[in-house]
């Protein structure tokens, strides 16, 4: 039984760790090699790398707010939201796979933006996709991890309810 809550902490930890790295890794690329608001296309415009520094939240919200302010909500409240999530993966044993594999992608991915803004006081997004009716904001790879995250929980969340609603 040890072997196997060794195995699991090693596999999260993984899973933190690479989500985390891939993010610092690519963003630290960014910092050194791209110049702020630098246009490079990748495909035919389609799919773009610009350097952002944001302060603010998802898609700048919040960056016109006071510093306490920003310091409250966009430091704080995510290191206890962030503190909360770990305890939270590591302390129950009987979560699905699935779930954890997803707290892993949303907690690995919210540590790289909050340490992006504990140390270098904004969040490095470089990537922007177009492609005509769809469009986003600019991105970075924690955005992605927190995203993938969701999907998996709203995936599971969905099929466990179609399972539930076929039993009824």
């Amino acid at each position: 039984m040890q072997q196997f809550k060794n195995l699991r902490w090693s596999v999260l930890l993984l899973l933190l760790t690479l989500n985390f790295g891939c993010d610092q890794i690519s963003k630290k690329i960014v910092r050194t090699e791209i110049s702020d608001y630098e246009h490079i296309s990748i495909i035919k415009d389609r799919f773009t790398l610009t350097k952002v520094e944001n302060s603010g939240a998802f898609l700048s919200l919040g960056d016109n707010m006071p510093y306490i302010f920003r310091l409250i909500i966009l430091t704080g409240l995510p290191l206890l939201f962030l503190g909360y999530g770990l305890y939270f993966l590591f302390a129950k044993r009987n979560l699905p796979m699935s779930m954890q594999i997803a707290l892993c992608f949303l907690i690995g991915g919210g540590i790289g933006n909050l340490y992006d803004r504990i140390v270098h006081g904004s969040v490095t997004d470089f990537m922007h996709m177009d492609f005509y009716l769809f469009q986003t904001g600019v991105f970075n790879f924690a955005d992605i991890s927190i995203m993938i995250g969701v999907g998996i929980l709203l995936f599971q969340s969905i099929r466990s309810n179609r399972l539930k609603h076929q039993v009824d």
